[in-house]
């Protein structure tokens, strides 16, 4: 079905790196790099942000 979706993009963003955040800081209490949970964390919340932009329109 067609949604029109008239969400913010800083809401969408914000949304999008708590979740990542989440997976990204249990993988850092388990001994991850630091580094690598915040690159984590920013490569999926803007493929979450160009995925929303582009396919959910």
């Amino acid at each position: 079905m067609y949604r029109n979706t008239t969400k913010d993009p800083v809401v969408a963003a914000v949304t999008a790196a708590i979740g990542a955040g989440c997976v990204a800081g249990f993988c850092v209490s388990q001994g991850q790099s630091v580094i690598v949970g915040i690159a984590i964390t920013a490569f999926a919340t803007v493929s979450a942000l160009l995925i929303d932009k582009i396919f959910l329109k």
